[in-house]
């Protein structure tokens, strides 16, 4: 591929959109809920049972209900679940990924629009994907039915 002027200033222009975003409040904070998210012992605890239990939940999902263990199991999973989604670092990183990932979402729209109305843009947002004739998320694996 030849590297033309025009080419050179769309991917310098992209550097620049890329870091306005890295550099934004947006990205600082999740940056921050990350950080605590991971030097948090009491929320990493948790996070490490429900890994350890994911694992046992997988060996019994093997052989269903017929597992001597199946409902202790489903019973622990869910409340370890619980646990990690109720845990204030865990929620808080999750509300600063969604926000994040909605600025992403927005700036992918926006950029596929400005090249033509046509050009499917896979956010899994509703929101971005109404507009399309996709009934939502053609990046999502699924069958679409985009025509």
């Amino acid at each position: 591929m030849l590297a033309t002027i025009e080419g050179i200033e769309i991917l310098d222009r992209a550097d620049q959109l890329a870091n306005m975003i890295i550099d934004s409040e947006e990205a600082e904070y999740y940056r921050q809920c990350l950080y605590r998210l991971k030097k948090s012992k009491k929320t990493q605890k948790k996070i490490h049972e429900f890994v350890k239990m994911k694992d046992l939940y997988e060996e019994v999902q093997r052989f269903g209900k017929y597992h001597p263990d199946y409902k202790t199991v489903m019973k622990s999973i869910r409340e370890l679940k619980r646990e990690v989604d109720m845990d204030e670092n865990v929620a808080e990183f999750r509300r600063a990924e969604n926000s994040l990932q909605a600025i992403l979402d927005e700036v992918s729209a926006i950029i596929g629009r400005s090249v033509s109305e046509q050009i499917k843009v896979p956010t899994g947002n509703p929101f971005f994907d109404s507009s399309s004739s996709c009934g939502g998320g053609c990046g999502s694996g699924g069958s679409c039915g985009c025509s």
